[in-house]
């Protein structure tokens, strides 16, 4: 008759409770990296500057205030998007995600290479709601004699994206989860 000790299982490998449990610890670990409030007001911090700039670049592009040219808005968007990604992914580096990643220039070349992929989503998301907003709408904000509705369509774009970026470049990008 076999005892409760004396099992299938010999004692130096894992139980199935004992991986299950692990599974839950790593997934409560990356839950904890992810909703670390210091954290989360960082990111915010630099995404409100990226978008800033961005708003600034497509309000200029889109609105004839540079000698009277008016680009569309989605030419404006991503000549705004890439100037923006590239200051966010720069203060996010140095500051956001300090302690995260190896340091040196192969590693951070590979860090930009990961954070444009990973923001793709979010940028495809933000140019999907900017293109509906500004094609599928007939809204118009007009100050000054200046239809500002591209650039308002915008900042809700950049608004809808924000959240997957977070998650995708504090789980892909920077890994917090495996530094803690």
């Amino acid at each position: 008759m076999m005892t409760t000790a004396e099992s299938d299982t010999p004692d130096d490998e894992p139980s199935t409770a004992d991986e299950e449990y692990g599974l839950l610890q790593r997934i409560q670990g990356r839950l904890r990296a992810l909703v670390a409030a210091e954290r989360i007001g960082q990111f915010v911090s630099v995404g409100v500057a990226g978008a800033g700039l961005e708003t600034v670049i497509v309000a200029l592009l889109t609105s004839g205030i540079i000698a009277g040219l008016t680009a569309p808005p989605l030419a404006g968007k991503a000549v705004g998007a890439e100037a923006s990604i590239t200051l966010m992914f720069l203060l996010n580096d140095r500051w956001t995600f300090a302690d995260e990643g190896d340091s040196g220039v192969r590693s951070l070349i590979r860090r930009y290479a990961k954070s444009h992929a990973v923001r793709l989503g979010g940028l495809s998301v933000a140019f999907g709601v900017l293109y509906f907003l500004t094609s599928w709408t007939d809204v118009r904000l007009v100050v000054g004699g200046i239809n500002l509705w591209p650039t308002v369509a915008n900042v809700i774009g950049i608004g809808v994206g924000m959240t997957l970026n977070y998650v995708a470049e504090s789980l892909i990008t920077w890994r917090v989860h495996d530094s803690r």
